[in-house]
């Protein structure tokens, strides 16, 4: 019986033995395509042709017969007394058949007003007439039709007025209907010669752009076995180079993401691994010395920190992943940044002066459009930040203020302040300028990083910069004050 893979495999292998290449199907759309070209234009030419020999016949016709009808007029009134129509046509219509068919060169024959044949250049049986042709021409109009390569034209003698008789003309159509022929022969052949370069020249111009769509499928492969592109599959100026590029950057991207998830990963093992040490090892000195008080208050001391730190980090590293794999839910609306500020510095006073620091403010009306439990915790880390990372009696300042458009608050401490060289990883999860510091104080590295993810979510943004001549950190936040639209 064969596993799920190995059916996936097959039916993958009879997929790719029924497929036809890019390179054939294209060369074949642009042969196709050239071939519905030419037939269009030998469709087009053809019955331009076709147009273009009827009415030059019909006007050559014409014009014999405007001929004829001015010959048998001037016989008519040659006689010393005009005779009646039908004895004039039946006398002369012989010779004036013979006449009129030598002086244009196409048989001819006469038919008096009744219908009846009354002269032919031909012999007598030599032609027949179409009794619905004539008796439409007797009407007065002129008419004609067409049988294998001959058309016979019937048109209206008048005298006077007054029809008395019919013309008719026999014109070979042949030497145009071989013409027509050899035209549409050419069209075909060149139909031929037309489809099958197009599809060489297709072809060999395909091949190409189907062997670098064969590199960028290469390079999907590629990333898609974990080795990832240290150079751009395919340099084109056009789409497929656009695409090239894309895959490029892609790969970058994943690789980046990856190193990322790793680094993360290990991070996270890492900070993990050393409040849990401690944990354990204090565990193991209590089962060895169960009746030493001092080193159970010790252990429930240590305990506590590293289960506090251990929670805290939890939280963290929850909150950071739920926030780069979903848009967790957010309420935003209109905040006063004034009266939440005041009410955060109100609860972290405390904090504040157990650490033997002054934390103040320097409030003024500012408004922003935001998440509140996402800006309280924003803020709340920054300040908890300033008091840890501070120095004996030194001081944080909170403040905030509109400018411009923007609602900008800034949390400035006097402490050790962060090198210029170390500013921009600060943000990065568990880096920490100072690990011995950090953990002194309890801090795991990702604070700042959620902090940073908290308040680009809100649309906003997150600076740190020194504090002045006196020395510590300034982190400045800025957030807008209307909705995003």
């Amino acid at each position: 019986m064969k596993s799920g893979g190995q059916r996936g495999a097959s039916a993958g292998r009879r997929r790719r033995a029924f497929k036809l290449s890019i390179q054939l199907k294209l060369s074949a759309v642009l042969a196709l395509l050239l071939l519905l070209t030419v037939l269009v234009m030998s469709e087009l030419v053809l019955r331009g042709i076709e147009r273009n020999q009827q009415q030059r016949t019909e006007a050559e016709l014409a014009r014999h017969s405007r001929t004829a009808e001015q010959y048998v007029r001037q016989n008519y009134y040659s006689a010393d007394v005009p005779p009646e129509d039908e004895a004039f046509m039946a006398q002369r219509g012989q010779r004036l058949a013979l006449y009129i068919s030598t002086l244009i060169g196409l048989p001819t024959a006469l038919y008096d007003a009744t219908g009846r044949e009354v002269g032919n250049s031909l012999q007598p049986q030599g032609s027949g007439a179409a009794a619905d042709t004539l008796a439409y021409a007797l009407k007065g109009y002129i008419a004609y039709e067409t049988s294998g390569d001959s058309l016979v034209y019937f048109s209206p003698l008048r005298v006077d007025g007054r029809i008395v008789g019919v013309v008719r003309l026999q014109y070979s159509l042949k030497s145009a209907q071989d013409f027509l022929k050899a035209i549409r022969g050419l069209f075909r052949t060149a139909g031929v010669v037309v489809f099958a370069a197009g599809f060489a020249i297709g072809y060999l111009y395909f091949h190409r752009f189907a062997s670098q769509i064969g590199r960028l499928r290469q390079a999907s492969q590629q990333i898609r076995s974990g080795r990832f592109l240290r150079e751009i599959p395919v340099r084109r100026r056009d789409e497929l180079g656009d695409l090239g590029e894309d895959i490029y950057f892609m790969s970058g991207a994943i690789e980046a993401h990856i190193e990322r998830q790793k680094q993360f990963i290990g991070n996270v093992s890492h900070e993990f691994k050393t409040p849990l040490t401690s944990i354990k090892a204090y565990v193991d000195l209590l089962d060895l010395y169960r009746d030493d008080p001092r080193l159970a208050a010790e252990a429930a001391e240590s305990i506590g920190r590293e289960t506090d730190r251990l929670y805290e980090m939890v939280e963290k590293v929850l909150r950071l992943s739920a926030m780069e794999k979903y848009d967790f839910e957010q309420h935003a609306e209109r905040i006063d940044l004034k009266e939440l500020l005041a009410e955060l510095c109100g609860r972290m006073r405390g904090k504040a002066e157990r650490y033997g620091l002054v934390l103040s403010t320097d409030l003024e009306a500012a408004e922003c459009w935001a998440d509140r439990e996402s800006l309280a915790h924003i803020f709340i880390n920054l300040i908890d930040n300033a008091i840890k990372y501070n120095v004996p009696q030194g001081a944080v300042t909170v403040s905030c203020r509109m400018e411009r458009k923007e609602a900008v608050v800034r949390v400035t401490d006097t402490g050790i302040g962060i090198p210029e060289e170390a500013r921009e990883k600060i943000f990065e999860p568990f880096y920490t300028v100072s690990k011995d510091r950090a953990r002194s104080y309890g801090g795991t590295g990702l604070g700042l990083s959620l902090a940073r993810g908290l308040v680009e979510k809100q649309g906003g943004t997150i600076a740190v910069s020194d504090a002045g001549a006196g020395g510590g950190t300034r982190f400045t936040v800025r957030l807008p004050a209307q909705p995003k639209r």
